[in-house]
This record gives C-alpha cells, structure tokens and sequence, in this order.
C-alpha cells in the first residue's frame, strides 16, 4: 500500500488540527494503521494506531485523551484529529500500514508515507 500524508501546519497551543493519510492499493481494509512523529534532534515514536476492522485504538501516553485516530476503509484514508496541542507536539507525522493488520504500538509496519509537519507555536 502507498500512503501520503497532509494536512500539517501551524497551530497554535490549544488549538486543533486533523492530519490525513489517503492510501492507494488493494490492502488498505486489511491493514492496520499507525501514526507516528519525530521532532528535530529525537527518534520516532509512536502516536496512535488502530487495527483493521476500526474497533481496536492505541495511543502513546503523552496524547491520550487528546489525539484520535480514525478511518475510513471506504476512502481508503486514516486520520488524526488532534486537539489540545501543546508545542512539544511539533513534528513530522508519517503515517504506516501494517500488513498484520493489527497497528500496535509493536506491530511490524512496512510502508511508510513521506510525513507531514505540523508546528505548535507558544
């Protein structure tokens, strides 16, 4: 499956913003779907995933109850809304698929879009 990404900005503190990932490919209703960000200087990590079927979420600890991810299997798309942004939110967002299907924090994701880049200003 191939991804692209969009929808980052600047935004900010307490603010919101929804990024997308449209995905084209036969695969995409049978993957799982994980967000994920790296700030300058830091390694990536993971932000939120969601399996297969929609039903099963996970979310790191720094933006749950602030971050939700979503999607639409029928406009092959994921999304990220993200509410309450704080700057240490600032970051390049890439979206992946796991062909596993399950989009766990520890799932094995084997595409990768090219990353969106939203700011939280002070």
């Amino acid at each position: 499956v191939q991804l692209q990404a969009s929808g980052g900005g600047l935004v900010q503190a307490g603010g919101s913003l929804r990024v997308s990932c449209a995905a084209s490919g036969r695969t995409f209703s049978s993957s799982g779907l994980g967000w994920f960000r790296q700030a300058p200087g830091k390694e990536r990590e993971f932000v939120a995933g969601i399996g297969r079927s929609g039903v099963t979420t996970y979310y790191a600890d720094s933006v749950t109850g602030r971050f939700t991810i979503s999607r639409d299997n029928a406009k092959n798309t994921v999304y990220l809304q993200m509410n309450s942004l704080k700057p240490e939110d600032t970051a390049v967002y890439y979206c992946a698929a796991d062909s596993g299907g399950r989009g766990s924090r520890w799932a094995t994701y084997d595409s990768w879009g090219q990353g969106t880049l939203v700011t939280v200003s002070s």
